[in-house]
């Protein structure tokens, strides 16, 4: 499932006519629909609007964030390593850095991720099979427009990089034993606003610990919010992170939306 993003009201004036159902399906999580509101595509959950394809400006920082910060962190690691009179480690042989994304969505971090030749494996991991239809991915849709989400996708899903995994985030961190560079997570509002109630386990301690072991050593964690939380960012340092900061992302009107970053253990 992705985060329920609503539109920006600059940059998504409201359509004409009433909204069109093109799929609706029962999943293990409720109901999920997905319809057609003029231009835009929108998704919606056990009657709650999640997102729509109106404006990917936090999805695309997000992805940014998250390489950035693994950027900075080998900048570092070379210059205390001169600094050490030590000599730095090469960088021609050193792999892009992997990606998880949690959630899938309409597919804007995907599509960004992909776009980005510095990334290397793009892993992304969602819990609804329709939505993943909704991109063309395996299964048989019910709907004769079966795939309209892959206008965003489709380059990106053809990737060699990208794999989609079809689970729930946390089970998926508890069974795999790949490790990643940076987890980009965006399945919720927010860690205090969370769509289902069972995700509230990936933010407890022992689902950040989850995250935490799955990251490579000084690997990122980036978490899209509705809101800045500053308990979150306290629950981050008690897990093990360093480096603990957020980005904001300003909207029209409230709060602005936020990403909050952390740096796993070397």
């Amino acid at each position: 499932m992705h985060a329920a993003h609503l539109p920006h009201p600059a940059t998504a004036p409201a359509p004409d006519g009433p909204p069109v159902v093109l799929d609706r399906r029962e999943g293990p999580y409720g109901e999920v629909v997905l319809r057609r509101h003029g231009t835009l595509l929108q998704i919606i959950a056990n009657g709650c609007f999640l997102m729509d394809t109106s404006d990917g400006r936090s999805e695309r920082l997000l992805m940014d964030v998250a390489l950035e910060t693994l950027e900075s962190r080998e900048a570092g690691e070379a210059l205390e390593s001169r600094e050490a009179g030590e000599a730095p480690e090469p960088q021609a042989g050193r792999p892009a850095p992997s990606v998880l994304i949690g959630g899938l969505g309409v597919g804007f971090s995907l599509a960004h991720a992909a776009a980005d030749r510095r990334w290397g494996q793009i892993t992304v991991v969602e819990r609804e099979a329709a939505i993943i239809d909704w991109h063309g991915g395996p299964g048989r849709p019910s709907a004769p427009d079966a795939a309209p989400l892959a206008e965003i996708s489709a380059a990106a899903r053809t990737d060699p990089r990208t794999e989609i995994v079809h689970a729930d985030l946390l089970t998926h961190l508890r069974t795999t034993g790949a490790r990643y560079d940076a987890l980009c997570l965006d399945i919720d509002n927010g860690p205090g606003w969370t769509v289902t109630e069972d995700n509230d386990d990936l933010y407890s301690p022992a689902g950040l610990a989850a995250c935490r072991t799955h990251l490579t050593p000084g690997g990122v964690l980036a978490v899209w919010s509705a809101e800045p939380s500053p308990e979150f960012e306290t629950a981050l340092r008690n897990a093990g992170f360093r480096a603990v900061h957020t980005k904001e992302i300003p909207v029209s009107r409230g709060v602005p939306d936020a990403v909050h970053i952390a740096v796993g253990p070397r």
